[in-house]
């Protein structure tokens, strides 16, 4: 992927490239591991048919819209990512044991994935993604 200013962006994009790209907010989650505050973000709602919401820094595809679902925990949730779109790292921040979950491409922190929550999905899985994080792509 690339910048407008045709800049490629992955995970050798330097953080000062980033820290030009980026706003404030978006910089602390993508980069720093931050996340927005619960019941915030632009996409814990919004629940559109088709599409694919891609990574905010470097607009890798990661969710098709269809996997996305209300797990009521304030932040986007989805039940599986593209299959190569998201890697996974084991988070032992705050004494307890949690997958944080990044972008393949750029390595931004787009949150954590839970397991075996008892949610009727088809994986039994929650990926906790930061709206910040991400970007709507509807389909054309």
């Amino acid at each position: 992927m690339s910048s407008d200013q045709g800049t490629k962006l992955d995970k050798s994009t330097s953080e000062d490239v980033w820290k030009k790209l980026l706003n404030a907010e978006e910089y602390n989650v993508l980069r720093e591991k931050g996340t927005e505050r619960p019941g915030t973000g632009e996409y814990n709602k919004m629940y559109p048919k088709s599409g694919v919401f891609v990574c905010r820094g470097c607009e890798a595809p990661l969710y098709e819209a269809n996997t996305k679902f209300d797990s009521g925990c304030g932040w986007p949730a989805y039940y599986d990512n593209i299959p190569g779109a998201v890697d996974r790292h084991e988070d032992n921040a705050f004494g307890m044991k949690r997958v944080e979950i990044t972008c393949t491409n750029c390595g931004g922190h787009l949150g954590h994935v839970f397991e075996n929550e008892g949610f009727k999905t088809p994986t039994n899985e929650r990926h906790c993604v930061n709206s910040l994080s991400i970007k709507f792509k509807p389909s054309e």
